[in-house]
């Protein structure tokens, strides 16, 4: 984010930190930080994995369900979210 400020002029966008120190102000990282853990221990180089073995825990954690998706995987709630905005914006005839 070393070009925050011109992101933020070009797009628009408010751009926000959390504090230093502050790791409950980024719920969503410091969990998945958490569930890599499971995977490679704090200090692990990842560089010494390959290719395959890293898609392999990519794939594990995207198709983990989740508790904030009523357990469902995150494909699974986006199938769901994009048939329900094609239903919604079809055209009923009477």
């Amino acid at each position: 984010m070393a070009q925050h400020a011109q992101l933020q002029i070009n797009t628009g966008l408010d751009i926000n930190f959390c504090d230093p120190q502050s790791r409950w102000q980024r719920g969503g990282n410091e969990n998945t930080n958490g569930l890599l853990r499971q995977y490679f221990p704090k200090g692990t180089d990842i560089s010494q994995h390959d290719t395959d073995a890293l898609d392999t825990v990519a794939h594990a954690l995207n198709t983990r369900p989740r508790k904030t998706l009523g357990w469902k995987t995150p494909v699974e709630a986006l199938d769901q979210l994009l048939k329900q905005h094609i239903i919604d914006g079809v055209a009923m005839t009477g």
